[in-house]
């Protein structure tokens, strides 16, 4: 393209357009739905029950070790189906552009988009561009769209978790927070850690096809953090839901960064970790086979759900590691805006 800048004019539905579409684009990301460039894709009928998400990212820099914002978008969308138990089966793609934003930095993007949709073997099959004057966004938004299939006999929820079930974490928590603090400009920051973003579909996949229904519910802790994921699980079952901070995978890394700034990795963002509730005699043979796959290594049991009558019910509680407990509650504010 001759221009290394987005304009005005590759967001007008003519030859700038099209010129965009055809370079950028579909060089990397055709299949036969997206190169027919009509308004939506015909898919072929699923088995199963439908599964439906959107998401859209706003993550501030665009780039960050570990990936990027259009790795992050594929991901966190396929990631949304997944904790359902729904096999993913197509994307859709919306690209908010900003006049301005260099052509080189797009180019990465969409190669990257390509790159995470190809590995997880789920397609982008619709898409769109718009292109908004200069200062009126930053530099680039996704959204993106999915469908799956949730196969007969799955059934997940927070209203399946009952007494007696275990909590387990896929992984170290945090890291996806602390690499979007630490790549942000003026914060004086080095650290080896990135960003967690992963698809975890496969491995769920397998967990439900070895365990069934001894998984009661899937979650991943993204904004809001371990905890918040843990309070609403609570909330909804009304149970106890007790961790234990010891047995928490937390990176050193991490845990100096979140001790430097006063804040607490239990808050933080993860895009390629899962929360799973379990039944009780379960818990030991789900955690090795998470640990079996690449994205489970660190997996651990880190909590109980206990069964209660009375004023406990809909709470979260952490035991410290100086014998202490304290109450898990939502997160307040926003430490850490646009992380995703």
């Amino acid at each position: 393209m001759k221009s290394k800048y987005v304009l005005m004019d590759h967001g007008s539905g003519g030859l700038a357009t099209q010129e965009l579409v055809q370079e950028v684009f579909l060089s990397r990301l055709a299949n036969p739905f997206l190169c027919r460039l009509e308004d939506s894709a015909v898919l072929e009928p699923l088995k199963g029950q439908l599964a439906f998400t959107t998401d859209s990212y706003v993550v501030d820099p665009p780039f960050f070790p570990g990936g990027n914002i259009g790795s992050l978008a594929v991901h966190g969308t396929i990631n949304d189906l997944a904790m359902q138990g729904a096999e993913p089966a197509a994307l859709s793609l919306g690209l908010i552009l900003e006049e301005g934003l260099p052509m080189e930095d797009l180019h990465k993007i969409a190669t990257s988009l390509a790159e995470a949709s190809k590995n997880a073997e789920v397609p982008i099959v619709a898409a769109d561009t718009k292109v908004v004057p200069r200062g009126k966004a930053d530099r680039i938004f996704i959204n993106t769209s999915g469908v799956g299939c949730v196969p007969k006999g799955v059934k997940l929820g927070s209203d399946l978790v009952a007494g007696g079930d275990a909590v387990i974490v896929s992984g170290t928590i945090g890291d996806h927070g602390v690499t979007i603090m630490a790549s942000r400009e003026g914060l004086g920051l080095e650290t080896s850690i990135k960003s967690d973003t992963a698809p975890l579909h496969k491995m769920v996949y397998e967990l439900l096809k070895r365990f069934g229904s001894a998984i009661k519910c899937f979650r991943d802790p993204t904004r809001g953090g371990l905890a918040t994921v843990i309070h609403e699980i609570a909330s909804a079952s009304q149970t106890e839901i007790t961790l234990y901070e010891e047995a928490i995978p937390v990176r050193p890394q991490v845990q100096s960064v979140c001790d430097l700034l006063g804040l607490d990795p239990l808050y933080l963002a993860n895009e390629g970790k899962l929360v799973a509730v379990v039944a009780g005699d379960a818990a030991r043979n789900v955690v090795e086979a998470m640990r079996d796959d690449p994205l489970g290594m660190d997996a651990a049991i880190i909590g109980k759900v206990n069964p209660v009558n009375g004023p406990g019910r809909g709470r979260a509680i952490l035991e410290t590691t100086i014998g202490g407990k304290r109450m898990l509650e939502p997160l307040t504010g926003e430490p850490l805006p646009r992380i995703c």
